[in-house]
């Protein structure tokens, strides 16, 4: 006998696609603006910020077709349906922002050994439009990002930006007043730290969905206990449980019971 559920996700589990699709165009047009602050103002910490966000823009645009295509109803050749895409595209939106620290890291340690002069009041006016645009998209994002891991690795993406803008705030002020170059590299690993920190999560714990590995916090020794106390029941055996998506969870055993059973009885 197979038992087959998932938890209670209701309609306080919708997304707002409406938030991730300003969120979209919002990281777009600041990704523009720093592209060309940073080549003006020859600031590595603000390109390396630009394609930070360019990353995200790609993040958040693979979130928001992966949520759309994910309400998409079951058909006999999806049994599941399409749910599984937002937990694909939070693998690839990690390893993604992963390859981007990677080559951050390696530009910074170019700047280290060659230090080069920076605009630090260009630098200023950009970081502070990024700052404005990631705080809002990040602020978008939040409450949805609870219930959601695609939606959360989109969220970390802006959040990261977020964080960033307001650390080349803080170094183009010491460029502009002080000549302080080697702090724009600086700024740059330090960023990059953080990010691979706050990756590793999403990245773990989409591979961990996909593997179909058991769910965090669930014991199937103890589900298996209370099952085998039912005295109906034998014993079970074939045990799995493992994640459709981040919020939904599957549950599947063989039961041998102790005598015959109407299948109406066995409700």
């Amino acid at each position: 006998m197979i038992k087959h559920g998932h938890d209670n996700i209701n309609n306080k589990n919708t997304i707002n696609h409406r938030n991730l699709f300003i969120s979209v165009i919002l990281n777009f047009g600041i990704t523009i603006v720093e592209v060309i602050g940073g080549i003006i103002s020859n600031s590595l910490a603000l390109v390396s910020d630009a394609l930070h966000n360019l990353g995200d823009t790609t993040a958040l645009i693979i979130a928001y077709f992966a949520h759309l295509i994910s309400r998409r109803e079951y058909t006999y050749k999806r049994t599941f349906g399409y749910k599984r895409i937002e937990i694909l595209a939070a693998l690839f939106n990690a390893i993604v922002l992963i390859v981007i620290v990677v080559y951050l890291f390696i530009e910074a340690f170019k700047r280290f050994k060659h230090p080069e002069p920076i605009k630090g009041m260009i630098m200023l006016g950009v970081a502070l439009t990024g700052l404005l645009a990631n705080f809002i998209s990040a602020y978008l994002l939040k409450k949805d990002s609870k219930k959601n891991l695609n939606i959360k690795a989109a969220y970390l993406h802006i959040f990261g930006d977020t964080v960033s803008s307001f650390v080349v705030i803080i170094s183009s002020i010491l460029i502009y007043f002080y000549n302080i170059y080697w702090i724009d590299p600086l700024v740059t690993i330090f960023l990059g730290l953080y990010l691979l920190k706050e990756t590793y999560a999403i990245l773990r714990q989409s591979v961990d969905i996909l593997m179909q590995g058991t769910p965090r916090g669930l014991d199937l020794n103890i589900i298996k206990a209370e099952l085998e106390s039912l005295p109906e029941i034998s014993n079970i055996h074939h045990v799995h449980a493992w994640n459709l998506t981040d919020s939904e969870i599957h549950f599947e055993c063989h039961v041998d019971l102790k005598e015959d059973l109407r299948i109406s009885d066995t409700e």
